[in-house]
C-alpha cells in the first residue's frame, strides 16, 4: 500500500521554524498499531491522519509514543494540506476529532482554527515541580491536561532546562511555562514539555494556547493576544477568546511532499 505524505512547518512563515507535522490522507483509518508505528517512524511531534467524511474529514493525531486528544499545529498543517493540495478551491473545512468538530477557515496566507477553551485553576505547586523545571514559579495552574507554571520574566523562561525524568515522575501529560513577553510585538511567551507523551520539548503547541489564552486574557484584560512560543525553532500564534472557544491563527510552510509504502 502506498499513500501520500506531507511534512509541513506550522505556526511560521519560515521553513525550518515553527513545528513540523506529518500529514497523511487515507481512505480509512488503518489499525491503531499501524498508525502508531507510522508516527514512530516519522518521529515528529505529531503525525495527523485524515479520512474523508461527508464533505468534511475525520482527524486523528499520534505522537511517536501515543495518540493524543487534541493537536493544534498538526490541525493547522492538515488545513493547509486540504486547502492547498487536496481541494485547493476550499476556504473552510471541519475536522471531526476526539475533541469534537474543529472548524478551520482560510484567512489570507494563514488559517484560523476554532478550538475548545481549556480553563485552569490556581493550585499549590507540586513539591517536585520547581526542582524539575529548574525555576521557581510565581503561580501554578492546573487542568486535566497540563500544569502551567507562570514565571516572573522572559529571561527565566528562556533559561528553563527541565529534568525530563522528574517531569515524568510527577505524571502530568504536559507542562507549560509562560511569562510576560520582553518583545513588544508579543503579549506573552511560553514553552511546552510533554516527555510522558514522547515529546521532550514541543516547538509550537496550539493546544497549550487553549489554556494560555484564557489565563492571559484575564490577566491582561484583552481578548485578542499575540503569542510567541520560545522554543529553539519558535513560532507565532494569534489567539482570540470567543466565549468558551479559542481561535488560533497561524501560517504554514510546506517542506516535503511524497509517498510512503506501508
Amino acid at each position: 500500500m502506498r499513500t501520500r505524505i506531507f511534512q509541513v512547518d506550522a505556526f511560521t512563515t519560515t521553513r525550518f521554524a515553527g513545528n513540523p507535522a506529518a500529514i497523511m490522507p487515507l481512505e480509512d483509518f488503518l489499525p491503531d498499531p499501524t498508525l502508531q508505528a507510522i508516527a514512530a517512524e516519522n518521529n515528529l511531534a505529531e503525525t495527523a491522519f485524515l479520512v474523508p467524511q461527508n464533505g468534511d474529514y475525520r482527524l486523528r493525531w499520534f505522537t511517536p509514543a501515543t495518540e493524543v486528544p487534541l493537536c493544534g499545529h498538526a490541525t493547522l498543517a492538515s488545513a493547509a494540506v486540504v486547502m492547498e493540495r487536496i481541494e485547493p478551491t476550499r476556504t473552510h473545512v471541519i475536522f471531526h476529532s476526539a475533541s469534537g468538530p474543529l472548524p478551520v477557515t482560510r484567512n489570507g496566507a494563514g488559517y484560523v482554527m476554532d478550538f475548545p477553551s481549556r480553563p485552569s485553576e490556581p493550585v499549590a505547586p507540586p513539591p517536585q515541580l520547581a526542582e524539575a523545571l529548574g525555576a521557581i514559579p510565581i503561580e501554578v495552574l492546573e487542568n486535566d491536561f497540563n500544569y502551567m507554571a507562570v514565571l516572573a520574566d522572559a529571561r527565566q523562561l528562556r533559561a528553563v532546562a527541565p529534568d525530563m525524568a522528574a517531569l515524568i515522575r510527577i505524571g502530568k501529560p504536559g507542562y507549560i511555562v509562560t511569562a510576560p513577553s520582553d518583545d513588544p510585538q508579543y503579549d506573552f511567551l511560553s514553552r511546552y514539555f510533554a516527555p510522558i507523551k514522547g515529546i521532550p520539548e514541543d516547538p509550537v503547541t496550539g493546544s497549550a494556547h487553549c489554556m494560555l489564552a484564557p489565563y492571559w486574557a484575564n490577566r491582561l484584560g484583552k481578548t485578542q493576544l499575540t503569542a510567541f512560543q520560545a522554543s529553539p525553532r519558535g513560532g507565532k500564534i494569534i489567539c482570540r477568546l470567543v466565549n468558551d472557544r479559542v481561535e488560533l491563527e497561524g501560517e504554514c510552510v510546506f517542506y516535503l511532499e511524497g509517498e510512503v509504502e506501508i
